[in-house]
C-alpha cells in the first residue's frame, strides 16, 4: 500500500504533502515517511503504534470478536470505536436535561489536552534492537493522536511511538476509543490546524 501511495504522489505535482494516516493507514504513512520522506512535509498519525512493538502482532481477542466476524456486529463496532462510559454519560445527560429542564452536564475534561509527563520508549517495552528503532529515522514533524480507551491500538503504543519519533507531538483524547477523531472531530480538526500552522 505504501508503494502504491508513493507511485500516486510521484505522478502528481502535489508534493511535498501533509499526510494523515488513520489506523492501518497510519502504518502505511509511517512506511512512506521512512521510504520517501522527500515527498512529505508533515505527518499525522491517528490511532497508531510503532512496528515491532511488544504485543502489537495481531488484535486482542475481544477486538477480533467485536469487529472481525464475517457478519457485521453493530454493537461490537460501537464498543471498539466509542468508549462505553461516554455513551452512558450522554444518556445520563439527556435524562438530567429532561428531568430538570436545564442544560446537560458532563464530567469529562476538555478534549484534545496534550499528554503530560514523559516516559522513555524503553520503559514502555521498546528495544533498540527491534524494528521499533526504525521510527527514530523519521525526522519530519509528526502529530500522534489516540483515544484514551482505544482497545484496537492501545494508547500506550501511541506514547511509545511519540517517544521514538524525534520530532513528535502527542495528544490523547479523553473518554474516547478507536473513533476518537469522529467523536472529538471539532477539537481534532482544530489540533490538526494548529499543528499545520506551526510548520508554516
Amino acid at each position: 500500500m505504501a508503494h502504491g501511495a508513493i507511485a500516486f504522489l510521484e505522478a502528481t505535482d502535489l508534493q511535498p504533502v501533509d499526510l494523515l494516516g488513520f489506523s492501518i493507514g497510519s502504518f502505511v504513512a509511517q512506511e512512506i515517511a521512512l521510504i520517501r520522506p522527500d515527498l512529505l512535509r508533515l505527518v499525522m498519525l491517528a490511532s497508531s503504534a510503532p512496528q515491532g512493538a511488544p504485543g502489537m502482532h495481531g488484535w486482542a481477542s475481544e477486538v477480533i470478536g467485536a469487529v472481525g466476524a464475517p457478519e457485521p456486529n453493530p454493537q461490537g463496532y460501537l464498543d471498539v470505536f466509542f468508549a462505553r462510559r461516554t455513551r452512558v454519560e450522554k444518556q445520563a445527560n439527556r435524562l438530567r436535561r429532561v428531568s430538570s429542564g436545564g442544560q446537560p452536564t458532563g464530567t469529562s475534561r476538555p478534549p484534545g489536552r496534550p499528554a503530560r509527563g514523559s516516559t522513555t520508549p524503553y520503559a514502555l517495552g521498546a528495544s533498540p534492537t527491534t524494528r521499533c528503532s526504525n521510527e527514530s529515522a523519521i525526522d519530519l514533524p509528526v502529530f500522534v493522536a489516540n483515544g484514551d480507551s482505544d482497545p484496537m491500538i492501545l494508547p500506550r503504543y501511541s506514547y511509545l511511538l511519540a517517544g521514538l519519533l524525534p520530532n513528535a507531538r502527542l495528544t490523547i483524547y479523553p473518554d474516547s476509543a478507536h473513533g476518537f477523531l469522529f467523536q472529538h472531530h471539532s477539537q481534532f480538526a482544530a489540533d490538526l490546524h494548529a499543528f499545520l500552522d506551526q510548520a508554516d
